[in-house]
């Protein structure tokens, strides 16, 4: 396959993790190349994040007109996924509810060091594109009605 298509898996899967492997089933590739590329957009997603996260966090404070609100849904969801299961939580559900940029933010948000984040959220995005991946590719009358 071409660099196109895997780029296109990777950007797919930096910005919602189940585009990547649907991207990747759509364009024909195999399924390890799909998940080798989903897990590699989500990494890369998540390595600029962190990267450049304490700058993002420092603009966002920066700009921000009003304080945020202490007690959200959001934030109290957030803080309860924390207090339950620490980093290993956030990671597990990265894929599924926070998104790869989403995920970071908040692991940065909780300061967590670098090397815990890309550890955890490394070995998350691995087993959620091969469960991802796995089911998709097991979709074989959705290639059908899509090739055809």
């Amino acid at each position: 396959m071409s660099w196109g298509a895997y780029s296109g898996v990777m950007i797919a899967t930096g910005l919602k993790f189940i585009a990547g492997p649907i991207t990747g089933f759509s364009l024909g590739l195999t399924w390890y190349e799909t998940v080798l590329f989903t897990w590699l957009g989500a990494m890369a997603t998540v390595t600029i994040i962190i990267t450049a996260g304490k700058a993002i966090l420092g603009l966002v404070a920066k700009y921000r007109s009003s304080k945020p609100k202490l007690f959200s849904k959001r934030i109290r969801y957030a803080v309860d996924i924390w207090q339950r299961f620490g980093i290993k939580g956030i990671a597990a559900l990265t894929p599924l509810i926070f998104t790869p940029i989403g995920g970071s933010l908040l692991a940065l948000s909780f300061k967590v060091p670098t090397a815990r984040i890309l550890f955890f959220m490394g070995i998350s995005s691995l087993i959620w594109a091969l469960i991802y991946v796995a089911g998709i590719y097991q979709l074989t009358f959705l290639r059908d009605m899509l090739v055809n």
